[in-house]
């Protein structure tokens, strides 16, 4: 198994973090073999989609300058991670009842055409199949099932729109509700890991 563990919290030790470490060493526990790689989004944040993003997307390789290429790489690199990997553990916490930037910066350079899902006759069709992922997601206040929660509609569609189906969250609610709700909220999503991950440790 290969895993890639994308963290997105604009703090380095954020609940989200936290939990997706936690999430992430109970599967290595249920897997021995896997292998893990870590794609820090706070310590090395992604570049925002700007123009010399776009015009080394629209420019054949061999054409573009050393500034496109270079730039290139970059989502290149983010794009083989997701591509190799088996099962994708994102932290994911709440700024604004959507996703934070850093995430989205990840988002934008892993949806390309032609690689992560291509268009047809009759629509986009998702190229990325037979991998899970597991997002654990903190918010300062109670947002789950509820229309302020914008994250996990968000990522279920960007990501079934690449063809990953099989997401799976654990919520960390009231985080910011008072000097327990943090505790609270770790436990609980604890829990709910515990619950999630029954077969895996099984196996």
């Amino acid at each position: 198994m290969k895993i890639l563990q994308v963290n997105s919290s604009a703090r380095g030790d954020g609940v989200s973090t936290r939990l997706a470490n936690e999430l992430v060493a109970r599967l290595r526990s249920a897997y021995p073999g896997a292998k893990l790689t870590v794609r820090d989004l706070h310590r090395n944040p992604h570049p925002m989609v700007e123009d010399t993003a776009l015009q080394a997307l629209h420019t054949p390789a061999e054409h573009r300058t050393p500034e496109q290429s270079a730039r290139a790489a970059l989502d290149d690199a983010l794009l083989a991670e997701l591509i190799a990997a088996d099962v994708i553990v994102i932290g994911a916490p709440m700024y604004n009842f959507g996703v934070s930037a850093q995430l989205k910066a990840w988002i934008d350079a892993v949806c390309r055409a032609g690689v992560t899902f291509r268009y047809t006759e009759k629509g986009p069709i998702g190229l990325l199949h037979g991998k899970t992922v597991y997002v654990t997601t903190s918010r300062g206040g109670m947002h789950r099932d509820q229309p302020t929660d914008m994250v996990v509609p968000y990522l279920q569609l960007v990501l079934g729109f690449i063809g990953i189906t099989d997401v799976r969250f654990v919520f960390a609610e009231g985080v910011m509700m008072g000097p327990d709700g943090e505790a609270r909220a770790i436990a609980d999503a604890r829990a709910q890991m515990t619950r999630m991950l029954e077969p895996a440790a099984a196996a």
